[in-house]
């Protein structure tokens, strides 16, 4: 097992994914092209401006089909990768889409399919589980892996958040899957109880590849390409070239706008009752308590009540409201309002902004 090397609080992974294998998928000559009807907003404009202390580097906000706030300063790290973003946590939920396409397509029968015919999962905790239990990670996998509440805040980053193994911080995202499984050998699930974690997402990844065995690139193209219209390239990390031993992951690339496109598709699936869509709208049915004692409105992992399928749901004085949100580590952000068809795109290199005032804020704006 690789330990990934420590690093200071606060200090953020290299956006640079040319360092490591990863699966592409080609930007469509067809792509998804945008209208604009820009307003000036002094809250963002406020934060961006002040992006040395506050970290915002872009902001985006659509609404009914325009887009109405286009706000960025990308750092030159960004721009000399030719303006790709990372996505840290978003990716999980990208993970869940591609999942959704994967059952629409016949790789997977339903959200209730039962994970008992993939030999790298054979005697561990997550052999025979149902996926639904893993997309809404309630997969009893809480003894053994997930976020680290003992952690140092000063300690390896991923111990503060993602994953450990019995207190051993690892960088699951660095390591094929069937490798991490060797740690959980003759282990059995606890009870069900929502606990957040990388490698449970890479369960599911792979799973996916797995099932769509040769058509993965296929899979991935008519997602992204085909269904999402994007203009650019984007990439799904791999921790190694043989997909036999698991080594997809869900760290995702992708430039600004589309970023911004997958977000609209997410939200045209949703009110257009495709087959994605309706999967969407299964996981938010089925969607679990979290369980959490203290809601802070600091970004919508902290502020939300609600898990689904990857995706954040239930905002506190918006629970009647159909939002969906992803976020991840240095506060990225996309929330999808699908009554008011407003979505929201951030990406910051820190979680300094002001979160309240130009995100949840937003979202409360009829």
């Amino acid at each position: 097992m690789t330990i990934f090397p420590s690093y200071a609080n606060h200090q953020i992974i290299s956006y640079d994914f040319r360092k490591w294998w990863r699966d592409e998928v080609k930007g469509s000559e067809n792509y998804l092209k945008f209208k604009f009807n820009l307003r000036d907003d002094e809250d963002v404009k406020k934060e961006i401006d002040n992006s040395q202390k506050t970290k915002l580097i872009s902001y985006l906000l659509y609404e009914n089909d325009e887009i109405i706030i286009d706000m960025s300063d990308l750092p030159d790290f960004v721009k000399s990768n030719k303006d790709y973003l990372a996505s840290y946590s978003v990716g999980k939920s990208l993970v869940s889409y591609v999942t959704g396409y994967a059952i629409c397509e016949g790789y997977i029968d339903s959200v209730d399919v039962v994970l008992d015919d993939w030999s790298i999962l054979d005697n561990t905790l997550y052999h025979g589980q149902k996926l639904i239990d893993l997309l809404n990670m309630t997969a009893g996998d809480q003894k053994y892996i997930g976020q680290n509440p003992n952690a140092k805040k000063s300690n390896n980053e991923f111990a503060n958040r993602d994953s450990y193994f019995k207190g051993t911080a690892v960088y699951v995202n660095g390591v094929p899957l069937k490798y991490n499984m060797e740690y959980l050998q003759n282990t059995k699930k606890s009870r069900p109880v929502y606990n957040y974690s990388a490698l449970t997402t890479n369960v599911i990844m792979n799973y996916v590849v797995f099932k769509s065995g040769d058509n993965w690139q296929n899979l991935l193209n008519k997602v992204f390409n085909e269904h999402v219209k994007v203009e650019n390239s984007v990439y799904f990390q791999k921790s190694n070239k043989d997909r036999s031993l698991g080594s997809s992951n869900y760290h995702f690339y992708a430039t600004r706008y589309d970023y911004l496109r997958i977000a609209k598709t997410i939200l045209d699936d949703w009110n257009n009752d495709t087959c994605v869509g309706k999967y969407l709208k299964t996981i938010y049915e089925r969607k679990i308590d979290k369980g959490m004692n203290e809601l802070r409105p600091e970004f919508i992992e902290r502020y939300s009540k609600k898990y689904g399928g990857q995706f954040h749901f239930n905002i506190p004085g918006l629970e009647k409201s159909p939002i969906l949100g992803m976020g991840g580590y240095g506060g990225q952000q996309i929330l999808i309002d699908f009554e008011k068809k407003r979505v929201i795109v951030v990406h910051s290199i820190d979680k300094h902004y002001n979160w309240s005032k130009i995100v949840l804020n937003k979202l409360k704006q009829k």
